[in-house]
């Protein structure tokens, strides 16, 4: 383990409508709020955050040539009574599903799926990253969270630990990968990875194959993963 799965990052161009959303859909708190984030909290700690991006292009799934990059799988009591919410919040359903999920896109156009499962209420499930190979990102999350890989078969792979979020990686064949900070290839995505030294976690991090990417702060900085999903250590 380098670092703790901090944050998952959602950009919007409209912070407060997509943050309500997620807020009044999952039962999610506000946690900060400012021009250009706002971090919300599920009831075990779990940090879904939206940063502005005014530039932001939105995924049109499943088309390959807007993807999607990541979606959010969130677990619903009553599959039917969640569709309904979803839509009237905001969503627009998709194309996809099956009997025990449905495929929507919330206001700002990132799919997410519900999922009915054996819960009293929604709950935030996973967060899954578009890859072609999906091994080998597997395993290199693995090492970078310190989650163990639990499955691992025909076009996917998942890294989970109690209490914590757990990832999903889905095959895409031909992924078109972001190209960050270009808006022509959008993130849509990114996780915070907390690490206690960043200048002890960097050289590890690029061992495992990261590479270094433009843009850095007090206390963030960016790379991308071998799948070329952004992601930032911060501390």
């Amino acid at each position: 383990m380098i670092g703790e799965l901090k944050t998952v990052v959602l950009d919007t161009p409209d912070l407060k409508g997509l943050a309500g959303f997620y807020a009044e859909l999952a039962g999610l708190v506000e946690h900060y709020a400012d021009d250009e984030w706002i971090l919300l909290k599920t009831a075990d700690g779990t940090r879904i955050g939206f940063q502005r991006a005014d530039d932001h292009v939105p995924p049109r799934w499943p088309d390959p040539a807007y993807p999607q990059q990541m979606h959010l799988d969130l677990r619903v009591p009553d599959m039917a009574a969640a569709v309904e919410r979803a839509v009237e919040l905001g969503a627009t359903r998709l194309p996809g599903g099956g009997d025990t999920f449905t495929v929507l896109a919330d206001p700002a156009g990132h799919p997410f799926c519900l999922c009915q499962a054996d819960v009293d209420s929604v709950a935030l499930a996973d967060v899954a990253i578009d890859c072609e190979q999906a091994g080998p990102l597997a395993r290199f999350y693995s090492e970078l969270l310190g989650f163990p890989v639990t499955w691992e078969g025909e076009g996917g792979a998942m890294i989970s630990k109690e209490g914590k979020l757990a990832v999903i990686f889905q095959e895409i064949a031909e992924h078109r990968a972001p190209r960050w900070p270009d808006p022509a290839y959008p993130q849509q995505f990114h996780l915070d990875v907390e690490v206690a030294d960043v200048e002890e976690a960097e050289p590890k991090v690029l061992a495992l194959g990261a590479t270094r990417l433009p843009g850095e702060g007090d206390n963030w900085r960016v790379y991308a993963d071998p799948a070329g999903h952004p992601f930032c250590l911060v501390w």
